[in-house]
């Protein structure tokens, strides 16, 4: 398979380009039980590695909206990049990748705060369940585990434990709601167990400070339709609070992905892909009480092209 480093967004829109391989390495993940570790067996060279953030950074760190790049996989494996146009719209799409057909998720992840909000790299799933990291810049993989198709939902919220990498959530098929921490290098913590009775939810989304309070959030659909916040909380043992109602009507979107500011207005906003095709941009507020604005289009159609958006 043939892997792409992403171009990142933001203000830099930094050009990058890398042809890596996936390493076939014996350890692996427990991926049941309460632990699923992370296996620590060597790994290739991927240079100086950037070392896990105090929580002493948290504050610091959030005050940035991550800015990421929008990208599109295609049923073929091809990976299209969208940045921000500084407009409140996004530029014309880039081939940035192919041979991704074996993946079932890829995620963006920022692993050191920053003052430009950009990715640092991605997870990304194949569908026998290894899970690998993927540094931008970088031309080698990091193995982060085996065992991961226990998991129906994979989520890269940000930071939402309390340091400064990113994270990641993962639903179980029972509903189990599970946070890894982010070490800052890729690789994981154990996992903590978040949450129950979230498999009402057919979306999940999450990248950024969504009430102005400074700490990451979530937003949940249910099959109803109706939208959720899930305030973060920047504790990782209970890392949101109860969910509040931010309205109904959503059901008429495939799919909901956060990749940050993308209006560059400092506010972490939220897209969503609807049935025919286009594509919405829904801006946030700052407010908890009304986190989004109305929605503007920003993809007139053809974006059900993509098997999914990250």
């Amino acid at each position: 398979m043939e892997y792409f480093v992403a171009k990142t967004s933001g203000r830099k829109h930094r050009r990058i380009a890398a042809r890596v391989a996936a390493a076939a390495i014996t350890a692996a993940l427990v991926g049941t039980g309460t632990s699923a570790v992370a296996a620590d067996s060597p790994q290739p060279s991927l240079g100086t590695a950037a070392e896990a953030p105090s929580a002493a950074t948290t504050a610091a760190a959030a005050t940035v909206a991550p800015n990421f790049a929008l990208y599109g996989l295609t049923t073929g494996g091809d990976a299209y990049a969208y940045r921000s146009n500084g407009k409140g719209g996004i530029t014309d799409r880039d081939l940035k990748g192919s041979g991704w057909q074996g993946v079932s998720n890829l995620l963006q992840v920022s692993n050191v705060p920053k003052s430009s909000g950009d990715a640092d790299g991605i997870w990304y799933r194949e569908s026998n369940g290894y899970l690998g990291y993927l540094k931008f810049d970088a031309t080698a993989t990091v193995k982060v585990g085996t065992g991961w198709n226990i998991y129906n939902k994979l989520v890269s919220p940000g930071n939402v434990g309390g340091a400064g990498a990113g994270d990641l959530l993962g639903r179980d098929s029972s509903g189990a709601l599970y946070l890894y921490l982010g070490l800052g290098t890729g690789k994981l913590t154990s996992r903590y167990k978040v949450g129950s009775g979230w498999n009402i939810y057919n979306q999940i989304a999450g990248n950024g400070d969504l009430s102005g309070d400074g700490k990451n959030d979530v937003v949940a659909r249910d099959a109803a339709g109706v939208l959720w916040l899930y305030k973060g909380t920047g504790n990782y043992k209970a890392p949101f609070t109860a969910r509040t109602k931010i309205g109904s009507g959503w059901n008429t979107y495939n799919q909901l992905i956060s990749t940050g500011d993308i209006s560059e207005d400092g506010k972490t906003d939220l897209v969503a892909r609807d049935k025919t095709g286009a594509l919405y941009l829904y801006k946030g507020t700052g407010k908890a009480a009304t986190p989004f604005g109305g929605r503007v289009k920003i993809g007139a159609s053809g974006w059900n092209s993509y098997r999914f958006l990250f």
